[in-house]
This record gives structure tokens, C-alpha cells and sequence, in this order.
């Protein structure tokens, strides 16, 4: 039987909420960071005060484009390659982040769009794993 692996150790997780990033804020000066860092990078913060962090599930489309064509090594995709959505997104609680867009139609990606962050597969590897990343679905709502 296959295993589902995430892409990379302790970047999202799934809890009944929903999807989460995993990241870091200033307790001092609010600033968030993805994926986690040990101290705050804003010039104007006063003390680094570093907290673990989840973000999610909810954003709105800052950018978008679509990946028409396959991205160089060491990315990873399965083949035949298929064109996708990426989209720079804002989730609500202050984090702008990159992602895959999950969609049937990836022409109808545009900013302002509302999404959730879900985690959904990347690709598969040799062993037929499902490799997992972090997307962000349109909301239809």
C-alpha cells in the first residue's frame, strides 16, 4: 500500500480546522514568517520574541499565473506534465504565501478570489508514494 509523505517535515498539517502552514510570529512586533525562523528579521522590531505559528486555512488572491510549462529539476511532477495555477495569497490572519491553485479550470484563477489551504497531492514517487504539499482551493461559496 502506498504512503501518503509530506514534500518536506513540518511545514503544513491538517487538524479539524482545517489546513495550517507552520510558521513563527513576533510576540513583539507581529510579524509573520513561513516556514519557521529563530529570530524576528523586521529592522524596526525592538526584541525578537519568536512564537510557533499556524496559518490558515482562509486567504484571498493577491497574484496568480499559470505554469504552462514544466518547471526545471529538481521539481517534481508527474507525467505527462499538466499546466497549473499558482497564486501569491493572503491568508487572513497575515501571512502572504505561494501555492499551486487546486482547480478544474485554471484560466478562471484570478485575484481577489477567496481560497482555503487545503493539503492535496504534489506528485508520486518512484515507489508510488503520494507526495504532499500544501494548495489552495477556490472557494465556490
Amino acid at each position: 500500500m502506498a504512503d501518503r509523505i509530506p514534500v518536506a517535515a513540518g511545514l503544513f498539517a491538517e487538524t479539524k480546522d482545517g489546513a495550517r502552514l507552520i510558521g513563527s510570529r513576533c510576540a513583539s512586533c507581529g510579524t509573520p514568517y513561513f516556514p519557521r525562523v529563530d529570530w524576528c528579521r523586521h529592522p524596526e522590531c525592538a526584541e525578537s520574541k519568536i512564537e510557533e505559528a499556524g496559518f490558515g486555512p482562509s486567504g484571498t488572491i493577491w497574484s496568480c499565473a499559470i505554469q504552462d510549462y514544466p518547471p526545471p529539476a529538481p521539481a517534481k511532477f508527474d507525467k505527462p506534465y499538466r499546466p497549473y495555477a499558482m497564486a501569491v495569497v493572503d491568508l487572513d490572519d497575515g501571512l502572504r504565501v505561494l501555492g499551486q491553485v487546486k482547480t478544474d479550470d485554471i484560466r478562471s484563477v484570478k485575484p481577489d478570489m477567496k481560497v482555503t489551504l487545503v493539503v492535496d497531492t504534489l506528485c508520486h514517487d518512484d515507489a508510488g508514494n503520494e507526495i504532499l504539499t500544501w494548495k489552495f482551493e477556490v472557494d465556490h461559496a
